[in-house]
C-alpha cells in the first residue's frame, strides 16, 4: 500500500492540486493530512473541499484550530494572526464545523501521527533537530511518528546509542530503531526550496520517500494578494522561507 502523507498545505490550492496529481501518477491508495489546512493562504475553503473529499484522516493544527475559535490567536505573529482572522471570517459554517471536530492525534498500526509533538500536541510544541527530538520517543510506543508543524522535512532515528538526524530523501525504516519523521509542507515549505513537500510511504516495505513538486507560486501569491493579507506571506511561497 501507498500512502501520501501531507501537512501544512496552508490554503494553498495551487500546491495541493499540484501534489494531488503527483500523488495520483504515483499510484497513491490512500491520502492522510497532518493538519494546518487552512492559514497563510487565499483557499482555505477549497483546499478543505479536497481534503475531506481525499483524506480519510486529517489532525487539528494549530492553524486549523485558531480559525475555527481556538485560543492559538493570542500566540501568533501578527502575519499569521492577521491571515487567521481572515480565514475565520471566509470559512463556510460547515467548515469551521468540521475543524472543530478534528483530533489532535491518531493511531493507525504501526504508526503514529500528530501534527507537533506527540509529549504535549496542543501545546504546539516544535521539533527542529535531534535535541529537539529525542525526549519526545518516550511519548509514543509505535515504529514511527509523523508530523508537520515546522514546514521543514526531516527525519529523526533513535538507536539504541541515542538520537540522530538522518537527510529527509529516501529511507527504509530499520526494526531495530525507531523514528520521528517530520513530512514537510505542501503549501508553505520553509527549507529554502519552495516546491511543496510530502512523503510517499509504502508498506510492507517500511520505506519512505520525499517528494518535492513544483507548482504556480505566482498562483497562489496572487490569490493571497487579492485577500488582501500581508504582503510578506505571498514573498514567502517564493523563497521557500
Amino acid at each position: 500500500m501507498k500512502t501520501a502523507l501531507l501537512s501544512d498545505v496552508h490554503a494553498n490550492l495551487e500546491a495541493l492540486l499540484a501534489v494531488l496529481r503527483v500523488a495520483r501518477e504515483r499510484g497513491v491508495d490512500r491520502m492522510l493530512c497532518l493538519g494546518d489546512v487552512v492559514g497563510y493562504g487565499g483557499s482555505p475553503n477549497e483546499c478543505l473541499d479536497a481534503i475531506r473529499k481525499l483524506c480519510p484522516m486529517v489532525l487539528l493544527g494549530n492553524h486549523d484550530s485558531a480559525a475555527s475559535g481556538g485560543g492559538e490567536l493570542a500566540r501568533f505573529n501578527p502575519n499569521a494572526k492577521s491571515a487567521a482572522l481572515w480565514t475565520a471570517k471566509v470559512l463556510t459554517p460547515e467548515h469551521r464545523d468540521y475543524l472543530r471536530a478534528l483530533p489532535l492525534t491518531r493511531h493507525l498500526d504501526p504508526y503514529y501521527y500528530v501534527h507537533a509533538s506527540p509529549a504535549a500536541p496542543r501545546d504546539w510544541e516544535y521539533i527542529f533537530d535531534r535535541f529537539d527530538a529525542e525526549p519526545q520517543f518516550q511519548f509514543f510506543t509505535e515504529h514511527a511518528c509523523f508530523i508537520g508543524h515546522t514546514h521543514q522535512p526531516a527525519i529523526f532515528e533513535r538507536t539504541s546509542t541515542g538520537c540522530e538526524s538522518l537527510p529527509p530523501t529516501t529511507l527504509r525504516f530499520d526494526p531495530l530503531y525507531r523514528y520521528i519523521v517530520n513530512v514537510g509542507s505542501v503549501g508553505q515549505p520553509r527549507d529554502r526550496d519552495p516546491r511543496a513537500c510530502f512523503v510517499l510511504l509504502e508498506e510492507p516495505a517500511g520505506s519512505i520517500e520525499f517528494v518535492r513538486v513544483p507548482y504556480d507560486i505566482e498562483a497562489a501569491q496572487e490569490k493571497i494578494r487579492a485577500a488582501s493579507l500581508p504582503p510578506v506571506l505571498a514573498a514567502r511561497l517564493a523563497a521557500g522561507e
